[in-house]
């Protein structure tokens, strides 16, 4: 049988495990513009390799698609890899200090600031 989790420990998993949509755009969006940058970016891909070889088209000559696979192999394909959310702790870390520095230091989010950086065991700074 498993063992229970106390809330104090629920809590330290949600701070590390949850995530947040930290890069500025809608999360719902996301879906969509993952999709659109896996296709501009093969789309382009895709067009450097039919520019490169258009020369090349035509009679067999192999100095021309010599000279094609040169022109094609001198650029690194593009790529594009997704970012992964920030965990929820770091985001709330963030958003505490920042108004720490807004109040100048005074005021309940720094005891708040403080309470966190002890659940996630982290050293003040």
């Amino acid at each position: 049988m498993p063992r229970r989790r106390s809330p104090q420990e629920k809590k330290l998993l949600t701070y590390t495990r949850d995530r947040r949509n930290e890069y500025g755009e809608n999360d719902k969006s996301s879906r969509g513009n993952i999709a659109r940058s896996k296709r501009l970016v093969t789309r382009a891909n895709r067009r450097r390799a039919s520019v490169a070889l258009a020369d090349a088209r035509g009679a067999a000559d192999t100095e021309a698609g010599a000279a094609a696979q040169e022109r094609f192999e001198r650029r690194r394909p593009k790529r594009w890899a997704k970012y992964p959310d920030e965990p929820l702790g770091d985001s709330i870390e963030l958003t505490l200090r920042y108004r720490v520095e807004a109040e100048e230091g005074r005021g309940a989010n720094v005891e708040r600031l403080r309470r966190l950086r002890e659940r996630l065991r982290r050293p003040d700074r």
